[in-house]
């Protein structure tokens, strides 16, 4: 089976700035893949490589055995950007009447405001949506074409936890049908609930891909976590087997290579440490660890 889209050794440079350096990234048709790293990652250099809105200095874009400007003509991606402007004095079934008119096979208008869960408000005029309700209009937009590929740029942005949920349940639905999706976001949860795979960047390059657990995995330790009253980060972060150190309101949190030490040295410095739990590296720890730049062994 052809991949849904490949990156071959992509680079791409802004003068004397590398933005993107030998990136390569092969992902399978159904696949929901998280786009993480820091600002400056080059997550959105890389998607305008993958969309054809800039052309790679060095390596190649294939998106379902094509490259990117003819999958785009022939309306296999729909892409999705955080800050899209909508036309302010069209209504939601106005514009998406009218995108559908620029495609070869647009998906019924109807359908494709269920799928998006914008029919409630489908006769309002978008500038007068919030900015929830905006974004669930570009993503209607994104729909129109019944595109293979999503692409999505911090999709849930300006959603309230109620339309995060219902987007990633219609993200579902959209999956099994053998869709796939890419997304850059933020919100880390929402990568390890929903992402079957993450790709980390950092520095232009990638530093972890992998599904969500194999990511965590790269990072060694464990988390302890307690109520610790009277206590300061430099104390805490000296314990043995710290390796990182958060306090906030009298909580710990302990990034720990040995949690054993970690904890025997806690009781016996902190003898009033209470609620103490330890869990495995999330992958927001993951993250921390695997984007610092003195972070080593992360996958490739």
């Amino acid at each position: 089976m052809a991949d849904a889209f490949s990156l071959e050794g992509l680079v791409k440079r802004f003068g004397d700035v590398l933005a993107v350096d030998d990136v390569s990234v092969r992902v399978a048709p159904g696949e929901v893949v998280a786009l993480l790293g820091p600002n400056g990652a080059g997550k959105s250099t890389t998607i305008d490589m993958l969309l054809g809105l800039t052309r790679p200095d060095a390596g190649q874009v294939r998106v379902a055995g094509l490259s990117a400007a003819e999958a785009m003509d022939r309306g296999m991606v729909g892409a999705m950007a955080q800050n899209g402007t909508l036309l302010r004095d069209a209504t939601v079934v106005e514009l998406v009447g009218l995108f559908a008119s620029l495609h070869r096979n647009p998906l019924p208008t109807r359908e494709v405001l269920k799928r998006a869960g914008v029919t409630e408000y489908a006769n309002r005029r978008c500038g007068k949506l919030s900015g929830g309700e905006q974004q669930r209009v570009r993503f209607a937009l994104a729909l129109v074409g019944d595109p293979d590929l999503l692409v999505l740029d911090e999709p849930t942005a300006a959603m309230d936890v109620d339309g995060r949920r219902r987007f990633w349940a219609a993200m579902r639905e959209y999956t099994e049908t053998g869709r796939t999706v890419l997304f850059a976001t933020h919100y880390l949860a929402e990568a390890e609930d929903y992402a079957d795979r993450v790709v980390l960047m950092r520095h232009g390059g990638v530093v972890a891909d992998g599904p969500v657990g194999e990511v965590r995995a790269a990072v060694a330790g464990r988390v302890l976590r307690a109520a610790v009253p009277d206590a300061t980060e430099a104390a805490l972060a000296a314990l043995p087997g710290v390796s990182r150190a958060v306090l906030r309101a009298g909580h710990a949190e302990l990034s720990c290579a040995d949690s054993d030490a970690a904890i025997r040295g806690l009781l016996r410095e902190f003898p009033l440490a209470a609620n103490i739990e330890i869990t495995a590296v999330g992958l927001e720890e993951a993250f921390i660890a695997l984007t610092a730049d003195a972070a080593e062994g992360a996958l490739r």
